[in-house]
């Protein structure tokens, strides 16, 4: 097997993921198909120093970089576009409904979309990713304080706008996926 046909093997495998990520770091559709193109590709320039029993988690920190490196370029050139699109490709639940599903996907989204970036990310990366407080700081590059507190204001702002109390709170059980 070529490194081509095993990158191409991790590509296809890993995709869905990514463009989740993507999605949920930015609220946009096809901007999250840009950065989960864009991380594809810096993973697979990387390809041979990779090791495969990280390659997700190169490819997702290759894609949280990017999506910083995007925020970045916009704060000097771009305006921040309208609504948030709601497409959100997900897992479906056992026993949930079509529109149950678009409904949790829309609500998601428009929580989410509440958040600043910093909130944005260290919510994906803590409960939709599953990652520890320290693993989170070290892929940001911040301090565990700033995530603990960034994480805690994220979720007091998600309560207030679902209306819901913490122990109901699905951002705190990690149900994101």
């Amino acid at each position: 097997m070529t490194a081509e046909d095993d990158f191409e093997r991790f590509a296809v495998a890993a995709w869905p993921r990514l463009h989740r990520s993507a999605y949920l770091l930015t609220g946009d559709h096809h901007l999250a198909e840009d950065l989960a193109q864009t991380a594809l590709a810096r993973t697979y320039a990387s390809w041979r120093r990779v090791r495969r029993s990280d390659a997700l988690a190169y490819a997702r920190r290759v894609l949280v970089n990017a999506n910083i490196d995007r925020l970045r370029r916009r704060r000097s050139h771009e305006v921040p576009g309208g609504a948030v699109d709601a497409t959100l490709v997900s897992r479906a639940q056992p026993g949930a409904g079509a529109d149950e599903l678009a409904g949790d996907r829309d609500e998601l989204m428009r929580l989410l979309a509440g958040l600043t970036d910093r909130e944005r990310r260290v919510v994906v990366l803590r409960h939709y990713f599953d990652l520890s407080e320290a693993e989170v700081a070290r892929e940001l590059k911040i301090a565990p304080g700033t995530v603990k507190s960034t994480l805690s204001r994220a979720l007091r702002k998600l309560r207030v706008a679902d209306g819901s109390d913490v122990e109901d709170d699905h951002f705190v059980k990690g149900d994101l996926r």
